[in-house]
């Protein structure tokens, strides 16, 4: 087994953030729990020195927006069905490593979490009852945003049982 650089230790946990981070396969999406959220990857200004990820970032041509739930949505039950529109960019498989600034995937905050990491423009999420706040950030194959970023307004929602 070869030795890695600092560079590359410093590195590591931010590749296993990504690969363990929940990523939904489909059109549609599978169902994601808060209970499964994972910390939003690493920004590129904190990125190791010298990673690829500490370069400039592209910007994106792309504009995103929250079909649903719409501001002070009542939802009643426990999950929450997102609907992004996605105009400019399209999305593109967990596979695709090449950067372009008109693809990408859908990140998904409710709460400032990281809920889940979409393939489509649709989304069950598991969401637990009161008040929450939901934004959608469109970014780059490589899981990181864009410079400028592409990401909806804050949507508040109220969860009843």
């Amino acid at each position: 087994m070869g030795h890695l650089s600092r560079a590359g230790l410093r590195v590591l946990p931010v590749i296993a953030a990504i690969a363990l981070g929940g990523c939904t396969t489909g059109p549609s999406g599978t169902p994601a729990s808060l209970g499964a959220a994972s910390s939003p990857a690493v920004p590129p200004s904190a990125a190791a020195p010298g990673s690829a990820t500490s370069a400039a970032r592209l910007s994106s041509p792309a504009q995103l927006s929250l079909v649903s739930p719409t501001a002070n949505q009542v939802v009643h039950g426990t999950t929450l069905h997102v609907v992004v529109a996605l105009t400019g960019a399209t999305i593109v498989a967990a596979t695709t490593t090449a950067v372009r600034p008109d693809q990408g995937h859908i990140h998904l905050y409710v709460d400032n979490n990281l809920v889940s990491m979409n393939y489509g423009t649709t989304q069950d999420l598991e969401v637990a009852p009161g008040t929450h706040i939901l934004h959608a950030e469109f970014v780059a194959s490589d899981h990181y945003p864009f410079d400028p970023r592409v990401v909806t307004p804050d949507i508040v929602f109220t969860v009843q049982p």
